[in-house]
């Protein structure tokens, strides 16, 4: 079997292949021009006052940066154990007990009209936008004409110009308060408009829905939008566990459920403390993100929630520790596996690669780490005698090439 190439000369294919697709790419786009007429027509016909229509769409430019961002994806994947240590850090947990004590008022007033924890909310405000202070300077209607007009994500982009049309219909926000991330996510806790106009609300009782300027509005959105994705005020998030020696891996996934309660008659057991009697009979299940050799944690609803926020076990988790540390826990998980570390994006292609060569279906070869690599990975794992935990970490990597050649 042929190895794949490393180093400098997988580099240099690199490199050449991508700027020959993106070139292709380029050739093949529509004029800007064309793709911003037909979307203004498309405005117009959806009842859109004229005048709205003309601000956002005269003398509209693409902005190639965004096009340079959205084409570009990042080669290093960070571990886990790294994100959660910046997420949690000592100067985030600071400034947010410092924002908590300056905005008690608004959080006070979320808290009253929402069963959802403070320091949660606060955690996902330091997450998104350093407690309102990286808010994102980008045009949010550029950044959107140019993702819709890159052709990608053009029904997700052209969504959220629709919702930006609406926004400015209904007096939520002028056009030119319309900024944010060059992704289309604004205001202090980066909601994109559809999610805006669904779940933003005002807590100040000034007509407006103002998630740049009032911490009320935003931590209140926030809390509106976990409330609607089923937050639990009683519950827990995620409890760090440990798991029994003879703990079944073959029949465990991240997506089984089963009763706290369950769990523990296996031999699951917090890593401190002992179990509520209520938590017990919560549902839960096991999150091993950086697979066997390192922590382990039971997640429940409300961690769900947080992922409907963002689709990331990194991100929920992230949240939910620093809302720990808000809290007063001092000490992060230990125990990862430093010396494992993840893919990199060509690596994860290759792993794809070679399992499906020996008979392992990855669902394709697109560099991301997903459920059906997971699984794929797995089976390579039960089929020679290694902990199948699903984890691509370079110990698995080099097990996989291997057995390739």
């Amino acid at each position: 079997m042929i190895r794949t190439l490393t180093g400098l000369a997988m580099l240099a294919v690199l490199s050449v292949s991508a700027a020959a697709q993106e070139a292709a790419q380029e050739a093949e786009r529509e004029p800007f021009e064309t793709w911003a007429a037909d979307f203004e027509a498309r405005l117009l016909e959806r009842g859109v006052d004229e005048a709205i229509v003309e601000s956002m769409m005269d003398g509209l430019e693409p902005d190639m940066r965004i096009v340079e961002r959205d084409s570009s994806q990042p080669e290093f994947v960070r571990p886990v154990w790294v994100y959660l240590a910046g997420a949690a850090s000592d100067a985030r947990v600071n400034n947010g007990l410092a924002a908590q004590a300056e905005h008690a008022a608004a959080l006070a007033v979320v808290t009253d009209a929402f069963d959802v924890d403070p320091d949660i909310l606060t955690a996902i405000w330091g997450l998104e936008s350093a407690y309102g202070v990286i808010q994102g300077d980008f045009d949010l209607v550029r950044s959107l004409a140019t993702l819709a007009w890159e052709g990608r994500r053009r029904s997700f982009a052209e969504a959220q110009l629709f919702a930006a049309a609406e926004m400015i219909e209904r007096g939520y926000a002028r056009r030119d308060e319309l900024k944010g991330s060059w992704a289309g996510a604004m205001g202090q806790t980066q909601f994109i408009p559809t999610t805006y106009l669904e779940r933003a609300v005002d807590m100040t009782g000034d007509g407006r829905r103002d998630i740049w300027e009032e911490e009320a509005d935003a931590l209140g959105s926030a809390a509106n939008l976990l409330t609607q994705a089923g937050w639990d005020g009683d519950a827990p998030v995620v409890f760090e566990v440990t798991l029994p020696d003879d703990f079944d891996y073959a029949a465990w996934s991240p997506t089984r459920r089963r009763a706290a309660s369950a769990w523990a008659l296996d031999g699951v057991r917090l890593a401190d403390g002992e179990w509520a009697a209520d938590d017990l009979y919560r549902s839960g299940r096991i999150l091993i993100p950086a697979g066997a050799s390192g922590p382990a944690f039971m997640v429940f609803s409300n961690f769900d929630a947080l992922l409907r926020y963002n689709n990331s076990t990194a991100y929920a988790l992230g949240v939910a520790y620093l809302a720990k540390r808000l809290d007063g826990l001092e000490a992060l998980p230990d125990g990862w596996p430093e010396d494992d570390v993840p893919l990199t994006r060509t690596q994860a292609s290759e792993l794809q690669q070679a399992l499906t060569d020996l008979g392992y279906d990855t669902g394709g070869v697109d560099g991301m780490i997903g459920p059906n690599s997971r699984a794929a990975l797995r089976d390579f794992q039960r089929a020679n005698g290694v902990t199948p935990d699903g984890y691509a970490g370079s110990r698995m990597y080099e097990a996989v090439m291997a057995a390739g050649n």
